[in-house]
């Protein structure tokens, strides 16, 4: 007998060795399920957000010709609530049980975010007779919209912070998360290719609707199987989420205290430190340049490429929004080993380079202006792909530094939404602006002369060169200090300890 019970705790011990593949082959199988769910969402949103973007100023001033006073006032009431929504969706997210759970926010939100972005596509009257209805149908469709994508938006970022706190698990994250992004960005190709953009407007606005039949079954499957760490997912036991849960009750009830704190406190508590500041300014400049982007490039491709480039102005409006996505997905090996912060201050000195280079070889060369507009549009927004890595940092050093029991991931990603939502309103003001002092609104009602059409190419040229220069300049300055330098190095290491 007595040998029997020396070997038992051998045989327990052997049992338990073998169950730890088993386990670690679960929790694999757990992340990839939920990983192709976070993608869905992303692969929904995006579906719609790079239609919306891409072509609903365009719309707006070429089509329904709204004055640039209503389009102003539009803009302004936009970034208003912009400031309100974000932090406040982001608080009942975080902070009350019915909102904590993404996958309902989700379900919920999906149906309301496909109508929502068919709100602007379809006029509402006769805006020759009434041109106040082009604005009021500017406010709505910008709010409607935004409102929804807020909602959407808050989860899919609380998603890549809660499915998993590893490192490579992240990187592995961004890689889903930008295939989705891949095919999803092809929508402006298509649309390039079935309705010409906004030239065969009907055949638009079937398609439009059809993208959002499939963003909304795509974000449908979200609600119904992404898992996060905080569902019950099973995780490894030396992550900081097995930390967290061996704490003692006392510490726990300190947690949860900490949890119900209000809205100014926790805001307080985040936003005073000095790498959340950084990051912040560096990303407001990141979202001016990308909006600029997104908004205005068929514009300025249409002007500044000759008639005759016609498939070539395709090709580069199609290659502006499915480029991005693959240099994401070239450059997540050099982000895991580099990590971000390197990553982040090269491509800065690389926007500088090319905005030099384009002065120098001016605008008179128009296959170097179509590569310039895609070079252009792919290193800022494949760099804004990687904002969920240093915003994950955040997070969890948040959650560490005031031992909460669950992370603030919403209330964190709404304070950064507070930095990069008003560019989304100020871009447009301010290009819209420049445009119409260079006579953009003469070409609309075709009472410009070739010396205004002259101006208004030379303005445009200058204002593509200098918002790279600017910004990347700016960019590396703020960009320099911040500390959080080697995540990818430490939390692999503390994951494999």
């Amino acid at each position: 007998m007595g040998e029997i019970k020396g070997k038992s705790p051998l045989l327990s011990d052997d049992t338990h060795q073998n169950d730890i593949p088993t386990q670690n082959r679960m929790a694999a199988i757990h992340f990839h399920r939920s990983a192709l769910a976070f993608a869905c969402l992303t692969f929904g949103g995006s579906l719609m957000s790079s239609i919306f973007k891409f072509y609903y100023v365009k719309i707006f001033l070429n089509h329904y010709h709204v004055s640039q006073g209503w389009f102003d006032f539009a803009q302004i009431c936009y970034l208003i609530w912009n400031a309100v929504n974000d932090p406040l969706f982001a608080y009942f997210q975080d902070n009350y049980a019915f909102f904590r759970s993404r996958r309902h926010n989700v379900l919920f939100a999906a149906p309301f975010y496909s109508l929502s972005f068919l709100l602007a596509w379809f006029p509402w009257g006769d805006y020759t007779s009434h041109p106040w209805l082009a604005g009021v149908h500017l406010l709505v469709a910008l709010s409607c919209y935004d409102t929804m994508f807020t909602l959407v938006g808050l989860v899919n970022c609380a998603l890549f912070v809660e499915i998993s706190q590893k490192y490579e698990d992240r990187i592995l994250l961004t890689r889903y998360n930008q295939i989705a992004s891949l095919l999803a960005s092809s929508s402006i190709l298509f649309s390039q290719i079935f309705c010409d953009g906004l030239n065969n407007i009907e055949a638009f606005r079937v398609f439009v609707i059809i993208v959002a039949l499939i963003s909304w079954v795509a974000m449908t499957y979200t609600g119904l199987y992404v898992k996060t760490q905080y569902d019950g997912v099973p995780v490894p036991s030396n992550t900081h989420s097995q930390y967290l849960k061996n704490l003692n009750e006392s510490q726990k009830s300190q947690d949860e205290e900490d949890n119900s704190l209000s809205p100014w406190t926790q805001f307080k508590q985040i936003c005073r430190e000095k790498n959340v500041l950084l990051f912040l300014a560096v990303n407001f400049l990141q979202s001016f340049h990308s909006t600029y982007i997104s908004n205005f490039l068929s514009i300025f491709g249409d002007e500044l490429l000759p008639a005759n480039m016609a498939i070539v102005k395709k090709f580069v409006y199609g290659a502006a929004f499915i480029i991005p996505q693959i240099l994401v997905l070239c450059l997540s090996p050099i982000v895991g080993k580099k990590g971000y912060y390197q990553v982040m201050l090269w491509s800065y000195g690389i926007k500088m380079g090319y905005a030099v280079i384009a002065v120098l070889i001016g605008r008179h060369e128009p296959m170097f202006l179509a590569l310039f507009f895609i070079i252009e549009s792919s290193i800022p927004n494949a760099i804004y792909s990687f904002q969920g890595l240093p915003i994950s940092d955040i997070v969890d050093g948040d959650q560490i530094r005031y031992n909460r029991r669950l992370p603030l991931s919403a209330s964190v990603f709404s304070y950064n939404a507070l930095a990069v939502k008003p560019p989304e309103s100020l871009a447009p003001i301010l290009i819209v602006s420049i445009l119409n002092r260079n006579h953009y609104q003469d070409k609309l009602t075709g009472t410009m002369s070739s010396q205004q059409h002259n101006e208004l190419q030379s303005a445009m040229f200058l204002v593509m060169c200098a918002m790279p220069f600017v910004i990347g300049l700016l960019q590396m300055i703020v960009w320099r200090p911040y500390s959080i330098r080697d995540s990818h190095i430490t939390i692999p290491k503390h994951t494999e300890a």
